[in-house]
Parts: C-alpha cells; structure tokens; sequence
C-alpha cells in the first residue's frame, strides 16, 4: 500500500452497525465509505464516562498506520439527540428518551421526563413528573418554601384542623 493510501485510511467518519457492551472494552461494528464494513472495533471511552450508542450514530474511527484490520473509536456522537443551545461554558449529559443533567451557568438541572428518584446533595433544580427522595432522614439548613401543599403523612399543612378549641383570642395546640 503506497503512502499516501495509508495517510487516507488512517482516519475516517463511521457509523454505528452494532454494538457490543459485554465487554471491558466495547466493540463495535461499524460502517465506513463506500460501503466499506468492520466488526470488533474497540470503542475507547473516557474514564468514568459510558455510554451505549444507539445504531446508526455517528463515530470518528482510527486505524493505526492506516491498517483497517486494527481500528479503534474515539468518539462516537448522536445527533439526533443532541442538547441545543446550551450557553458557553455550560455542559450536560443525556440520552435518546428526554433525560438530561445540564451543569448550567446558573447551576445544575436534573430533567427527565420519567418518574424520577434521586439521591443529591448541593443545590440542584430537579424538573420532573414525580420526585423521590430515599433516605432515612432529610435535613435542611435552611427554609424551605412550597407553593403547593405540604403534607405529613396524613396532615395537610393548608387544610388541617384543630379539635378541642373555642373561638377567641388564644392560639390553639398543634395539628392533628
């Protein structure tokens, strides 16, 4: 192979065919120009960070001396999801069903469409349908403010009563 072809085949845009996550190191199948197919291609991620492409996303594949027999990814990219109009600066993580983290200039938001159950700590503004909180004890530090009803167990703190009171000037016990 002359020089100038390996120079050409060392880099190339790819597609995703199928996806391997079996393994430690991911393995993909991908489709190149021209028709052109590889399988086994390991898909090199950054530490601490995976993901599980969805087919037909688009990849930046390397072949080490322009050997297509020995290729890697390092990158792979789906713009059919992909997060618009984010400010500069700001950074997020999402998926293919609506679920993203956005590290906003403002601060960090949690969106999901799903029912959401979350373990954090910082500040944090969680858009979601349901929130779950497990844990055994919550703790604040500061106020906490509620624009709808705030409830325990059964006791609403805009609709309960208080039993055993006469009308006048004293202020009443707790609730019940």
């Amino acid at each position: 192979m002359n020089i100038l072809k390996r120079i050409q085949n060392t880099i190339s845009r790819a597609t995703i065919k199928l996806i391997n996550s079996k393994t430690k190191t991911q393995s993909l199948q991908i489709g190149l120009l021209a028709g052109e197919i590889k399988g086994n291609i390991e898909h090199m991620e950054p530490y601490g960070f995976t993901s599980h492409p969805n087919p037909g996303a688009e990849a930046i594949a390397l072949f080490f001396g322009g050997d297509r027999s020995n290729g890697v990814v390092i990158v792979a990219a789906d713009k059919r999801y992909r997060l618009l109009n984010l400010q500069q600066g700001e950074v997020a993580i999402y998926d293919d069903q609506g679920q993203k983290v956005v590290l906003t200039r403002a601060g960090i938001v949690v969106n999901t469409p799903k029912t959401l159950t979350a373990i954090c700590g910082g500040d944090v503004t969680i858009k979601a349908p349901k929130i779950t909180l497990d844990a055994p004890d919550i703790y604040a530090t500061g106020n906490i403010h509620a624009s709808g009803d705030v409830k325990a167990g059964n006791i609403s703190l805009n609709s309960h009563t208080h039993s055993g009171v006469e009308s006048g000037g004293s202020s009443t016990g707790g609730p019940q």
